[in-house]
């Protein structure tokens, strides 16, 4: 053929039929297989027409773009093409008005062909078809394509890309699905609208409903805006069904604060048309040690998103911390997210160190706005998950007064939170269900318990089978706690300090149960009880140490834990010191060789600090 100068040539829209295409007019296809007599080429997903050999004008390999003319179209359909080779071209897109179904509205639409503008959040490759999640400005679901048992269909399809698709509404197994005939993703003017439409939409609806509080709070009304703006994160997370891996601190304040977000985000999911199972594989909430994420924690969230990522299409994760994420003892595991490119998001109460925002997204945490951590993680994470579903607000209502008396929090929320369920809930079973929490945990290890868990904070309703447990494990647990302190106190060493306080110090590497609940921690924590029963309105400081830790527990001195960690990390060399925790109840590690001279230098800086 010769060459054609000033052509213009066709690139046909998705939905284009055999009626959008003229005989004459030049178009842009891609070769989709060969033939003795000719080449095959696919105008759109829907159209493709047989160039023959007498009509090629040189090689091509498949997937290859090339310019045809339609010499022909049949009766039968068939179109005859011919190979064109314009030095000078413009590209024009030739649409087809189609009516574009929403996501959110395929149950009235099953047994029905549809078209769908959307965005691929998923593509998951089985055995038999090809399952594609898409996401518009309405909601998501899943699309099957199918070419042959276990083969990938529409390669050229990623993750992220902005699609047409058309196919019959089906329900599987429950569940809707769009049987898939045609996939094209969108490109250039198409695409960016389709995307600005999607975009524009999900900020919308990612938006918190504008509710009160449950309790009056000069604290958390500050805090409204940081818990909006980590609320609409993770709604629009869901709406376009990105993972979501929450990180908390294994005890009855960091478990409250992650149920009761878990609650909300699930309950969002079952909304969005997710069944419980695909709910639970999108949201995986994971207990740390630590109140801090640790290198082991980011390592064991990677591994899991990778393979995702790797074998089912997933998007990477959004990383949720509570009860911890605030501190300086992050930033390791926050490096190495940050590499991978996993948003993070912190809701916390420990001592804010100010270089941790430049690795997160958001932050929510009391001393933003000159609160303290008296503010527990469980009030902030209630809140925060009533933003995100407002509809389990009566269903977590109780879990701050848990994480209040929980964290031993002497602040005026605690006895606000504890006001409004006194129905339902009196002082002392909050206290218990703390000590139930912390108990099964402990046992539990690193797993999340999800229905014991649920069972523990009356989640589910059957009141009786709660009151039953929550007596088993406290009692468990006070006898455990009794049989510590019997072994315990006695080798508890008094000394006063040059500030007036009281400091108590026991090995609880050789004078307690180890490997048991109570751990080194709480009952470190038994012992202050204890000990500040026994020395009413006096400053006391308890210290228990290991060979190489040691945990603080402070009434009525006025310590700042993360900055005497970091003094002793400077001032003692060769310490290997490290820790931190809230300004009067923390803990800090360092190398066993260097434990006197760690432990002298920690007690001469208790006491140095101001009383009461």
């Amino acid at each position: 053929m010769a060459n054609q100068e000033d052509t213009i040539i066709y690139s046909l829209g998705p939905n284009c039929g055999i009626g959008e295409i003229e005989e004459g007019k030049t178009y842009a296809g891609t070769v989709q297989g060969f033939a003795n007599f000719g080449t095959f080429v696919q105008l759109n997903a829907r159209l493709k027409g047989l160039i023959h050999k007498s009509n090629m004008v040189q090689e091509h390999q498949e997937r290859e773009q090339i310019f045809v003319k339609v010499i022909n179209i049949r009766n039968n359909g068939n179109i005859d093409l011919a190979e064109v080779l314009p030095r000078v071209y413009r590209l024009e897109t030739v649409t087809r008005q189609v009516r574009v179904t929403k996501m959110g509205d395929l149950s009235s639409q099953v047994g029905r062909s549809v078209t769908l503008e959307a965005s691929v959040a998923q593509i998951k490759q089985t055995s038999g078809p090809t399952i594609f999640t898409l996401v518009d400005e309405s909601g998501s679901g899943n699309a099957a394509a199918f070419i042959e048992a276990g083969v990938r269909a529409y390669p050229e399809i990623e993750l992220g890309s902005t699609v047409m698709v058309s196919g019959e509404v089906m329900r599987r197994q429950n569940q809707l699905q769009i049987e898939v005939s045609s996939m094209e993703a969108l490109t250039g003017e198409d695409a960016q609208r389709v995307h600005d439409r999607i975009e524009a939409a999900l900020d919308a609806r990612a938006e918190p409903a504008d509710i009160p509080l449950l309790i009056e709070s000069d604290v958390l009304e500050r805090l409204r805006p940081a818990m909006r703006t980590v609320a609409k994160m993770i709604r629009r997370a869901v709406f376009e069904a990105q993972p979501i891996i929450l990180r908390h601190h294994a005890d009855a304040d960091g478990i409250s604060a992650a149920v009761a977000v878990e609650q909300a985000v699930i309950a969002l999911m079952r909304e969005e048309g997710d069944d419980l199972d695909t709910a639970y594989y999108l949201f995986k909430r994971s207990p740390s040690k630590a109140p801090f994420y640790e290198i082991e924690d980011i390592t064991r969230d990677l591994d899991f998103a990778l393979k995702d990522h790797e074998r089912f299409g997933q998007k990477m994760p959004l990383i949720v911390l509570m009860d911890n994420g605030s501190t300086e003892e992050d930033l390791p595991s926050m490096k190495m997210a940050r590499i991978y490119s996993l948003p993070m998001i912190v809701v916390d109460h420990h001592h804010p160190d100010a270089i941790v925002d430049e690795y997160v997204i958001a932050h929510v945490n009391p001393y933003h706005v000159g609160g303290d951590f008296g503010v527990t993680a469980g009030m902030l994470g209630t809140e925060v998950a009533r933003l995100i579903n407002p509809k389990v607000s009566d269903a977590i209502r109780h879990l701050p007064a848990v994480a209040g008396v929980g964290d031993r929090s002497e602040a005026p929320e605690r006895q606000r939170y504890l006001d409004l369920i006194a129905e339902d809930y009196s002082e002392q079973e909050c206290k218990d269900i703390a000590l139930a929490l912390d108990y099964e945990q402990f046992w539990l290890r690193f797993n999340d318990g999800r229905e014991l868990i649920k069972d523990i904070l009356n989640l589910k309703g059957n009141r009786d089978l709660h009151k039953n447990l929550i007596g088993l494990l406290v009692e468990s647990a006070n006898a455990a706690i009794e049989e510590q302190m019997a072994a315990s106190m006695p080798h508890v060493v008094e000394e006063r300090l040059p500030n007036g306080a009281y400091l108590f110090r026991i090995d609880v590497e050789i004078f307690a149960h180890r490997f048991t609940f109570p751990p080194p921690g709480k009952t470190s924590g038994e012992i202050h009880d204890r000990l500040c029963r026994q020395h009413p309105g006096e400053p006391v400081v308890t210290l228990g140490f290991g060979p190489d830790f040691a945990v603080l527990r402070s009434r009525g001195v006025l310590m700042n834990i993360p900055r005497m960690v970091r003094e002793l990390h400077d001032e003692i060399t060769g310490g290997g010191i490290s820790g931190g925790g809230h300004l009067v109840v923390g803990s800090i590690k360092f190398v066993e060789g260097m434990r006197e001279a760690s432990l002298n230098g920690l007690i001469e800086k208790i006491g140095q600090a101001p009383v009461e």
